[in-house]
């Protein structure tokens, strides 16, 4: 079962999370290529801490439009810790790179970031960058430097088996709060550079608790005695992949065609099929089920 904890400390707000039967569920509905799912992974996990601090109906929505053989991924997250992703070309791939790891970046191009989150306002706020690189986590960061003006330091890794299915899945992301002292940065920016990719840590049998302790572990600062960085996990979730869409999603949607266009539909087949992109559940729709509309 996947973990999501968030957390906080005097310098910074952090959350991780073992995003594995996540992205497992998503290879097993999409059917990717070694780096697609690489990429789709990557921004499923990051969906999951950065909709974290969603409230009530909140909605976190993140989309990436370029021009790589991926194209377009769009996946969403919501308060509970339910995700659901779909991309455009998940059979795409690329050859990975000499360390062999996957080619993520050539796989997804250039292109753009947007930020959208539902909140219940009027309008939603939707916020744009530039992808930076196509890596996904040094996109987002550079996203919440440039755009909401927060540092950010994000760490996203997915390690696939032999046989497609996903070996480890997971990530974290430490933020800095306005009054970050320096000491804190200085230190937390040595202790980034010397752990070991998430992946590793996560195979190596390390659960999200244990990360959260590695990331703070020797944090203090040196011109005063024992001064630890002290941090308290604020909330544990158990997040999935989850999609909640329904027949009756689907009726509506073909109703605004129209009478008309419904009439030429059956016309043609006796009935009609659709699928959710998310999920790829199939609903059928035969002409009886709109006989009201089309009197």
């Amino acid at each position: 079962m996947g973990k999501l904890i968030r957390g906080t400390s005097k310098n910074a707000r952090f959350y991780v999370v073992d995003s594995k039967d996540i992205v497992q569920k998503a290879q097993e509905i999409h059917g990717c290529s070694p780096t697609a799912i690489a990429a789709f992974g990557r921004l499923l996990t990051a969906s999951l801490m950065m909709g974290a601090d969603l409230k009530g109906n909140d909605l976190l929505t993140i989309r990436i439009d370029s021009d790589g053989p991926l194209s377009q991924i769009i996946v969403t997250a919501d308060p509970k810790g339910d995700v659901k992703g779909y991309l455009s070309n998940p059979l795409a791939d690329t050859a990975p790179k000499p360390d062999g790891h996957p080619d993520v970046s050539s796989l997804i191009g250039k292109g753009a970031l947007r930020i959208i989150k539902d909140m219940g306002l009027k309008e939603p706020y939707v916020g744009l960058s530039t992808l930076q690189t196509g890596e996904i986590a040094e996109d987002l960061a550079y996203y919440y430097y440039t755009s909401e003006q927060i540092p950010t330091v994000i760490a996203l890794g997915i390690s696939i088996n032999d046989d497609l299915s996903v070996k480890a899945a997971g990530g974290y992301m430490v933020q800095l709060l306005p009054d970050a002292e320096d000491w804190f940065i200085d230190k937390l920016e040595e202790k980034i550079k010397s752990i070991r990719p998430v992946t590793e840590l996560l195979e190596g049998g390390m659960d999200v608790q244990r990360i959260v302790k590695l990331l703070y572990e020797d944090i203090e600062d040196e011109t005063y005695e024992k001064l630890v960085e002290d941090y308290k996990i604020l909330d544990e979730k158990e997040p999935k992949y989850n999609c909640n869409c329904n027949k009756d999603k689907f009726y509506r949607g073909l109703i605004t065609l129209g009478r008309e266009q419904l009439e030429d539909l059956f016309s043609k087949e006796d009935k009609v099929e659709t699928e959710c992109h998310f999920c790829r559940t199939k609903y059928e729709f035969r002409k009886e089920d709109f006989s009201d509309i089309l009197k």
